[in-house]
């Protein structure tokens, strides 16, 4: 998927705010940061930092702010209730975020990613969905409070969150994001609410960033979606890689697959990010009867951190936490299942006629 915000650019530096002293996050954070680091191995790392010396990072940067535009109109509001002459009460689901999960770029509700799921999931579940989108446009991990404070308000029965491309464009150590996310994971869950997380997108893919500040967004969205993986399974969430899950169609299609802006997604974008979202949803919601994982499509379980090292690489991967023997745990930390599930109308374009189960469906609000 496109970048997760206000449309803007990558920087070597910027604005930071101040990260908690090591000693102060525990081990579990350390662990995170250093499934992160080893996340970024092998993307190009070495000859960016040797860039960086030259000023070229500088001078790239300047270019991608004045080639991606700001943000302007707001998303279009995709509240509602979804399925609603379905029988039985409606479930709630919330949306938090940035405009990744705003669905800044699109003009029609039916191709938010709020409405996508909503739809998929009122249709699957056979009953009604009503949805509630808190997420804002330019928001951070830091900016997730007040959302969730609001959503909190409407009972939510499950929560999905798309968030971290700002806090790479803005520098933010990723120890300091993940904190912000865990608080809002736990907040969720102490409520009894479901949380599935969409993990940093791939900066890498956005077309106005060359190399090798390409490689620098890569690394940097790498490794705070490994980061993010680890804590939020930790919390008790389940996770879905986005990774560069669009990056070779953008190559190939980039004027069907990103916005007018060339940095957000398309509707036809979303959608496929919907439909990488929807099957954890519906896994999250106890929705969908669990196959046993394959191990020809490298599922299984592993230790969580090298689940989160995995899931960083591969886009569309699941995590969520399990156990071995009746054990949460194991030598390498705790124990994490892996999934890579079938998407659900995979690149299909929302359409305003009736089509088959899809999360790519109007809702009826």
């Amino acid at each position: 998927m496109g970048v997760a915000g206000v449309a803007g650019s990558v920087a070597p530096a910027g604005p930071r705010e101040q990260s908690a002293p090591r000693w102060q996050l525990g081990p579990r954070w350390q662990r995170a940061r250093r499934v992160a680091r080893v996340a970024a191995i092998g993307t190009g790392a070495t000859a960016a930092a040797a860039a960086a010396t030259t000023g070229v990072l500088l001078g790239q940067a300047r270019q991608a702010r004045r080639t991606i535009p700001m943000a302007e109109a707001p998303p279009p509001r995709c509240d509602g209730v979804y399925g609603a002459k379905l029988p039985g009460p409606p479930l709630t689901m919330v949306v938090l975020g940035d405009s990744s999960a705003a669905g800044y770029g699109v003009h029609r509700r039916r191709e938010t990613p709020g409405s996508l799921l909503a739809t998929g999931l009122s249709r699957r579940l056979h009953r009604p969905v009503r949805l509630h989108r808190f997420a804002v446009v330019g928001a951070i991990s830091s900016g997730l409070k007040p959302q969730v404070e609001a959503a909190l308000e409407v009972s939510p029965d499950v929560a999905v969150i798309l968030i971290g491309g700002n806090d790479v464009t803005n520098r933010t150590p990723p120890a300091l994001a993940v904190r912000y996310l865990v608080d809002a994971v736990r907040a969720l869950r102490g409520v009894g609410c479901e949380v599935v997380v969409g993990t940093c997108p791939d900066l890498g893919a956005i077309q106005p960033i060359q190399p090798p500040l390409r490689w620098l967004a890569r690394r940097w969205s790498r490794q705070l979606a490994a980061a993010q993986t680890v804590a939020v399974v930790e919390a008790g969430g389940w996770t879905v890689s986005l990774g560069d899950l669009l990056g070779p169609r953008f190559v190939a299609e980039p004027t069907r697959m990103f916005a007018w802006d060339r940095f957000h997604p398309s509707a036809e974008g979303y959608a496929v990010a919907a439909a990488a979202l929807l099957p954890t949803v519906l896994s999250a919601l106890g929705g969908v009867q669990e196959r046993r994982p394959g191990l020809a499509r490298g599922e299984g379980v592993r230790s969580l951190p090298e689940a989160a090292q995995e899931a960083a690489r591969h886009a569309g991967t699941e995590v969520s936490a399990t156990q071995v023997r009746g054990r949460d745990r194991g030598p390498g930390g705790r124990w994490a299942q892996l999934r890579r599930r079938a998407f659900f109308g995979v690149g299909a374009v929302p359409q305003a006629g009736p089509t088959a189960d899809s999360p790519t469906l109007e809702g009826r609000p």
